[in-house]
């Protein structure tokens, strides 16, 4: 992640709770989702950055936005850069193929190991999709196991949470809506 002592955070209070973002002079290097007490954010962030209350202007973007779309407003990641350099080739190249999904919209981990060209890469997929620095920024919530089914989430509330993301997002989960029908 570079040298700790550029390195940066701050937290934004949130409709969805309190979530972090944590930043290199490069871009941001690793993002907290909601779910976890203030103080359990920072105790996470203190260890390798420093917070902040003056930020640099994609900061300030990405805070606007993490707070658009935590009122359920349409918003776009796309224009903020990303400081994926501690991150291993194959994960860059994974994340690259999720920033391509658009709101609401999902893949799965075999459909991303298929476009990557291998189907065996599945369950590496699902380990970069665990270890993800940035989720929501990097949309892994939009990942599915086979079949529509949730698989993991790695952030607070699991599988719970990441539904709820995609529901802010317009997604409608077919295994919920056939559960409805009691059938």
């Amino acid at each position: 992640m570079g040298d700790t002592r550029q390195m940066h955070y701050c937290l934004i209070d949130t409709d969805l709770g309190w979530f972090g973002l944590a930043w290199s002079p490069h871009g941001i290097t690793r993002a907290y989702l909601p779910g976890d007490p203030v103080h359990s954010l920072r105790e996470r962030f203190d260890r390798f950055a420093s917070e902040t209350a003056h930020w640099p202007a994609f900061i300030d973007e990405a805070r606007q936005l993490i707070l658009g779309y935590a009122r359920g407003e349409a918003v776009c990641f796309d224009t903020l850069p990303l400081d994926l350099s501690a991150v291993s080739d194959f994960h860059r190249r994974v994340y690259a193929d999720i920033l391509q999904l658009g709101r609401g919209e999902t893949t799965t981990y075999g459909e991303i190991a298929r476009r990557l060209g291998d189907v065996g890469l599945s369950r590496a997929v699902g380990q970069a999709m665990g270890s993800n620095p940035i989720p929501l920024i990097i949309p892994c919530h939009r990942v599915l196991a086979s079949g529509g089914k949730t698989g993991g989430f790695s952030a607070p509330g699991g599988g719970t949470s990441k539904m709820r993301m995609l529901a802010l997002e317009g997604y409608e989960d077919p295994q919920a809506a056939q559960a409805t029908f009691d059938f």
